[in-house]
């Protein structure tokens, strides 16, 4: 029977130097070939996922839930209003935090991103095992991708979600205090070691944007799996019928798997695909 397969990106379709393996670009290339369907489910927008060496997809969930497309299609399109992004960027700009907008049409950055980001990329890609070399050709590459912009420049309609760099993990909780009617989450680490924070639409969820793929696609939740690093994949895992933490993920994420496989740099995804006999 074909199966839906919902993939995280950092840390479980790709490694961490933003590399996808050969195997893993072969195990979802024979997925689809035997008839099942794969979409990557992330928090990363269209236009990041665009500079990405990924493998084809049938589609992609995006912005941790925002964007939804299937074969080309857009099927959900949800992201902040533009008086909820210029106090964002207000906000950020007053405590000098580093930030980039999110839209499927480009990463949008702030003067401050230039000097921060190289630093804290470097530092996200060197915490997940990659050598300092990789590191920083990965942190250097990421920034490059930024469109930079000023002021009222930044006051955009079009932004799924924004990502701002944490000088401590109180930026975070301030965050959830300055903006309740928002989702705050944070990324690029463990707890209070996390090295980004990030505000989104409410009602946004990878959980959602699943139901929302499978309502357009008539499919059946009980064939879905999922994959995931992080406890932001917790989402997909609540609605999923069968899902994978990869062995270089976090307690809380493989705490609620069903299977843990091998590290995404040691054929994880691959070898989890032959165990779920997605692929011979």
């Amino acid at each position: 029977m074909s199966k839906i397969v919902f993939l995280d990106v950092d840390g479980t379709l790709i490694d961490y130097e933003a590399k996808t393996p050969a195997s893993a670009k072969k195990a979802v290339d024979q997925a689809r070939k035997n008839g099942h369907k794969v979409y990557i489910c992330t928090g990363c927008s269209k236009a990041e996922i665009e500079q990405r060496d990924l493998p084809e997809l049938d589609g992609m969930i995006g912005g941790n839930g925002a964007y939804v497309e299937d074969a080309g299609q857009v099927v959900m399109h949800q992201g902040l209003s533009k008086e909820e992004v210029q106090k964002i960027v207000d906000w950020c700009n007053e405590r000098k935090l580093g930030f980039y907008l999110e839209a499927n049409s480009g990463m949008y950055a702030n003067e401050y991103m230039k000097e921060q980001g190289p630093i804290v990329m470097q530092k996200y890609a060197t915490g997940k095992g990659a050598d300092e070399a990789s590191a920083k050709a990965s942190a250097n590459s990421f920034v490059n991708g930024f469109i930079f912009l000023e002021n009222e420049d930044l006051y955009r309609e079009d932004v799924n979600k924004i990502s701002f760099i944490l000088s401590s993990y109180q930026d975070h909780l301030d965050s959830k205090g300055a903006f309740p009617e928002l989702v705050a989450n944070t990324w690029g680490g463990k707890g209070e070691q996390a090295l980004f924070g990030d505000l989104g639409p409410t009602g946004i969820t990878k959980k959602h944007a699943i139901e929302v793929l499978l309502d357009h696609l008539k499919a059946d939740q009980a064939d879905t799996i999922s994959f995931g690093d992080a406890n932001i994949d917790l989402s997909m895992f609540e609605l999923c019928h069968y899902n994978v933490a990869m062995g270089n993920g976090g307690e809380g994420i493989k705490a609620a798997a069903d299977y843990i496989t091998d590290d995404v740099n040691e054929d994880g995804l691959y070898n989890a695909f032959k165990y779920l006999k997605l692929i011979d």
